[in-house]
């Protein structure tokens, strides 16, 4: 059985992993919301370039990795 989903929209990562004053707020989410719509499992972070996996990817797995990702659909 998996954990249960935080209780918000899994477009809006969790603030304690993404400041909504952060300067890359805006792209960060646009990249996430338009990897969730194509189906892909992460995109490449705007501000760095590292690849960030989406929430809706993180949640089939059924659980928390405890690895701080930015979309844990987990996180409270």
């Amino acid at each position: 059985m998996g954990e249960s989903i935080a209780d918000r929209p899994l477009s809006q990562p969790h603030r304690d992993r993404l400041a909504p004053d952060d300067p890359y707020y805006n792209q960060i989410c646009a990249a996430h919301e338009r990897a969730q719509s194509l189906g892909d499992p992460g995109y490449p972070n705007p501000r760095s370039g590292l690849f960030v996996l989406t929430a809706s990817y993180l949640a089939a797995r059924g659980r928390c990795c405890d690895s701080g990702c930015r979309h844990c659909p987990y996180l409270r």
